[in-house]
């Protein structure tokens, strides 16, 4: 009985110590459940989480480029005014050549003949006019002293004037003589590179055929077709006399180290295609620029420079054909604005309309915001990748976490 007694004032004890035990275990348990759903309230209360970033104001001079072609201001093909032989061809092939240079000769023997009669026969014609024009002068006299009739002094007259114009006509056909022995020497109308002789010696040519081609090379066009947004941007300036300023690289060269001004822009649309053609003129006194070769082109504004501001791309989204971003408004709250984008400038995208400086916008986790709805921002850098960002901050929240537990172990 003794035992017995014993052990029931033994067990009394345990048994309290264990029920405090599980009083202090159910007590830290609702604890714990107390601050973690302190810890979540703010959290919801908040917003869900998002990467944000204050728009870039840059001043800088807005550009577009586009692919064109280079051609020539002036290009002739070298056709022969009068029919004849080839004598002489007086210049290498892409060679340049200066305005009035004899590059081709026909056989003049021909023509110098007919340059040689025609000159006689207008001499002789000259001759009788005068001869004609004495006597008349003499008539008027006898006229005068009524020597002769009326009549007689008429006939002089009348013969003088024919006589006069045969001398006229046949002055006439000499000069056309000597333009056409003239035409004998095929010359050079412009300055510029000569392309190969088409026709080779001794080939009889008439004004029918093509002896070769000359384009001239102190200036140079680069035309290409803008977009209707640059026509709305340059094309009135241009059309009032305020061309804005175009660079053009060629295929091997790095940027656009050739300047010229817009010279052109066509008066319409094309509809089918939503383009309009446009030209520049360029200075190109090395020759580097040739006709024909690729160029990319790249236009300026016609304001000059100015306040520009700019986005990162992955802010923006699309509804049906409307762009949008969300600002980060009033508490923190998401606001829905829609924007008109340019072209894109050092990785972030020109905003024409619809931001103001200094504004806030979502660049990373738009999956998570709604209108109106509140966000959580974290401020980034708008140049910023913001998926290496949010990984940088998770990356950080765990090696503080694993701080923090390795810290209470060494306490424990």
């Amino acid at each position: 009985m003794k035992t017995i007694k014993s052990m029931t004032a033994v067990a009394r004890p345990l048994a309290a110590a264990m029920a405090l035990a599980g009083l202090a275990a159910i007590s830290l348990s609702g604890c714990g459940e107390a601050n973690s759903k302190a810890a979540e309230a703010p959290a919801a209360a908040g917003g869900p989480p998002v990467s944000a970033a204050t728009v870039v104001e840059k001043t800088l001079v807005e550009t577009q480029e586009f692919s064109g072609r280079l051609e020539a201001i002036d290009q002739v093909q070298i056709r022969p005014r009068v029919s004849g032989f080839i004598t002489a061809i007086n210049f290498k092939p892409g060679s340049q050549v200066k305005k009035g240079d004899v590059l081709f000769v026909i056989d003049q023997r021909p023509f110098q003949a007919e340059a040689s009669r025609a000159e006689a026969a207008a001499n002789s014609a000259r001759a009788k006019a005068d001869l004609a024009k004495v006597e008349l002068i003499r008539a008027e006299k006898l006229l005068a002293d009524k020597a002769i009739a009326q009549r007689e002094y008429d006939a002089s007259a009348s013969g003088y004037k024919q006589l006069d114009a045969d001398a006229r006509a046949a002055q006439a056909q000499y000069e056309t003589a000597k333009l056409n022995l003239s035409y004998t020497q095929v010359t050079s109308p412009i300055n510029g590179r000569v392309s190969k002789a088409e026709i080779t010696l001794g080939n009889l040519v008439d004004q029918s055929a093509v002896l070769t081609s000359v384009v001239s090379l102190d200036k140079i066009y680069a035309s290409f077709d803008g977009d209707e947004d640059t026509y709305l941007r340059v094309g009135a300036a241009a059309h009032q006399g305020k061309p804005a300023t175009v660079k053009i690289g060629l295929a091997n060269e790095t940027g656009f180290p050739h300047e010229g001004k817009l010279e052109f822009v066509d008066n319409q649309l094309d509809p089918r295609s939503g383009s309009v053609r446009m030209r520049a003129i360029l200075p190109n006194s090395d020759g580097v620029l040739v006709p024909g070769l690729f160029a990319r082109v790249q236009l300026e504004g016609s304001t000059g420079a100015r306040q520009t501001l700019l986005i990162n791309e992955r802010a923006v989204s699309t509804d049906q054909n409307r762009k949008f971003v969300f600002v980060v408004g009033k508490d923190n709250k998401a606001e829905y604005r829609p924007v008109l984008l340019g072209q894109q400038v050092d990785g972030l995208r020109i905003v024409r309309d619809g931001l103001k400086p200094g504004e806030k916008i979502v660049v990373n986790g738009l999956q998570r915001v709604k209108p109106g709805a509140p966000i959580t921002p974290n401020i980034i850098a708008m140049d910023a990748d913001p998926l290496a960002a949010e990984l940088a901050a998770k990356k950080d929240q765990k090696v503080a976490a694993a701080n923090s537990k390795n810290t209470g172990t060494s306490k424990e």
